[in-house]
């Protein structure tokens, strides 16, 4: 793996092994304890396709595999809507995915799941839900919109938080986290939580890696289109001023490359 910006001419080359180095790059910034660091990390292909076959696993690569490990393993707890834990077939995070050594002292083992799910349309006795370690519960932020009886199956296994009536508002889910203590959130998709977190102004990071695949265009891109006031996810923003959220201004951190994959981190700008 290579990096490629800013240019190192001294050491270039990052090893596949030497996951502390890739830690160094992808360390979070600190800050106050309060104030969640959100970091989004997602693919695309060339063409600007967020998946392949249904999956984003299709256009992964050894590289992004790699960071996407170190990622997780620098995390305090790992965000992800409801579409994309079904379509990935997420479960809770084993301590053989990870690298204990890049954890800190005040962190669990793993990270646990969050996945924000406004009618707990997912499999109950699923993995996700029912088989997360003690310590690491999956959370499930929900709506007063999700059945009550399937609010209380899932509370036998897994945290369940009702956040507002039939929306989870990402300002919501941040505050959740604050409150549980956790600072470096790692949110993983998809295209609609991405879009609407971006869209209040709460991303303050992007991990994009660029597969060297053309997909054909068939696949959705990695921020869903805007959504009318009133649809899903829409609150009362118009789309105009969704569409500005979205456009926020992003700086370019560093660049690797391995394999004609080109992994990027940016960071948001401050004004």
């Amino acid at each position: 793996m290579r990096k490629i910006f800013p240019a190192d001419p001294v050491a270039p080359d990052i090893r596949a092994d030497d996951v502390e180095a890739l830690a160094e790059l992808y360390a979070y910034p600190a800050g106050p304890s309060g104030a969640p660091w959100l970091r989004a990390n997602m693919i695309e292909s060339v063409d600007g396709a967020a998946s392949l076959n249904g999956r984003s696993g299709g256009l992964s690569g050894d590289a992004d595999r790699l960071v996407f490990a170190v990622l997780r393993s620098l995390a305090d707890v790992i965000l992800v809507g409801a579409s994309t834990a079904r379509a990935e077939k997420y479960r809770p995070v084993r301590e053989q995915e990870i690298w204990p050594k890049l954890r800190g002292e005040r962190q669990q083992p793993t990270p646990p799941i969050v996945v924000v799910t406004r009618k707990l349309d997912l499999d109950l006795d699923g993995p996700l839900v029912s088989g997360a370690p003690g310590g690491a519960r999956t959370i499930l932020l929900t709506t007063e919109t999700a059945p009550a009886d399937r609010r209380a199956a899932a509370s036998a296994h897994a945290d369940v938080v009702v956040t507002g009536r039939d929306t989870v508002q990402p300002a919501a889910v941040t505050a959740e986290l604050a409150s549980r203590g956790y600072r470096n959130v790692l949110l993983e998709g998809g295209p609609t939580l991405l879009r609407q977190v971006a869209d209040a102004g709460l991303l303050d990071e992007l991990c994009l890696t660029f597969s060297p695949v053309l997909e054909g265009g068939m696949a959705s891109r990695i921020l869903a289109p805007p959504q009318a006031p009133g649809g899903p996810g829409g609150g009362s923003r118009s789309g105009v001023a969704a569409r500005e959220g979205a456009a926020a201004k992003l700086n370019l951190a560093h660049v690797l490359e391995d394999d004609g994959s080109l992994l990027c981190r940016y960071l948001r700008a401050m004004h």
